[in-house]
């Protein structure tokens, strides 16, 4: 059986899938963070390496399970899921980055406070569209897209300086694991439009080179990882690991449908929505002093990007207000 996503008779696809996709990019985003930071600082488990492997593997496991029941998110008329030989290169490259930007980002949970590192990922959007005009060599955004993302990156460098515990070696696999999160998603946005290849295929032909290079980083540089967790690990850490990775294999399936739905600057700017969780669940669940200027970097950054969403509109009523004043 193969679930579509239907179409209107307009030709556009209905609102309903993304906004439930959008959602569950954020539940899952903000769960995936705090299970991630629980596992490091409330279990003492120190191997970001190996739990982004055990992302990988669950992510495979799932996936491989959907496309046996016949379960994709192609169109009706489409071809079944197959991956076309062009993309293979692609594909891996993609696992590379993918890796990466799991593996720095957790590099940075180790180092950084929680609420922190989400203040400065709200920047997301600003290296993304950058990362796009320079790599996609694509038509340039128009004044009002340049023009929020001043606040954007305002925002996250008030947030920058107000942090009150700053640590230089997380502030840097921050902006490492920014960089690559936007080149990850631009190469998303290729192979599941450009491509058209299935979002689950996708998901699982990239999870499996991505789960054998982070087993293979986990020899080398956590060996003891593995053994750690099957004669130390706790009923905690056992529950924490697999809540960790459910929410990956949900947070990766949404970002690629939206992904594929909508554009690599979208799903970061949805990503802001994860950083209001993450520092509301970060200090419900960690505490830790948050300063002023944090908080009003982040505000600051929140009210860049509703001006980005809304640029046609705000567009629109500045060409009116011209032709108003003209008369």
């Amino acid at each position: 059986m193969e679930t579509a996503l239907p179409v209107t008779p307009t030709g556009r696809r209905p609102l309903l899938p993304v906004v439930c996709s959008a959602t569950s990019l954020v539940l899952s985003g903000v769960g995936i963070s705090c299970l991630n930071k629980w596992v490091f600082m409330g279990c003492a488990y120190p191997y970001p390496l190996f739990l982004s492997a055990l992302h990988m593997l669950t992510s495979a496991l799932f996936n491989a399970a959907l496309l046996r029941l016949g379960l994709t998110c192609s169109r009706p008329g489409e071809p079944t899921a197959r991956l076309p030989s062009s993309a293979a290169p692609r594909v891996l490259m993609l696992s590379l980055t993918f890796c990466a930007s799991v593996a720095c980002g957790n590099m940075a949970l180790r180092h950084s406070d929680l609420v922190f590192a989400q203040m400065l990922y709200a920047a997301n959007p600003l290296v993304t569209m950058g990362l796009s005009h320079v790599l996609l060599r694509g038509p340039g955004y128009g004044a009002v897209e340049y023009a929020a993302m001043l606040p954007v990156c305002l925002g996250a460098s008030l947030s920058v300086l107000g942090e009150v515990h700053f640590d230089a070696t997380g502030c840097f696999y921050i902006c490492i694991t920014m960089v690559l999160r936007g080149v990850k998603s631009i190469q998303q946005g290729v192979l599941l439009q450009e491509e058209n290849i299935d979002t689950i295929l996708l998901l699982y032909v990239m999870s499996l080179p991505s789960f054998f290079l982070l087993l293979c980083g986990t020899l080398l540089f956590e060996s003891g990882a593995l053994w750690e967790l099957l004669m130390r690990g706790s009923p905690r850490l056992w529950l924490s690991l697999l809540l960790s990775c459910a929410s990956s294999v949900l947070y990766n399936l949404s970002s690629f449908f939206v992904v594929k739905q909508t554009s690599a600057v979208t799903l970061h700017l949805l990503g802001n929505l994860v950083v209001l969780g993450n520092v509301v669940a970060s200090q419900a669940l960690f505490g830790g002093p948050v300063s002023f200027l944090g908080v009003a970097g982040t505000a600051l950054t929140l009210s860049g990007v509703l001006l980005y969403q809304n640029s046609a509109s705000v567009a629109a009523l500045a060409a009116s207000w011209k032709e108003r004043r003209k008369q």
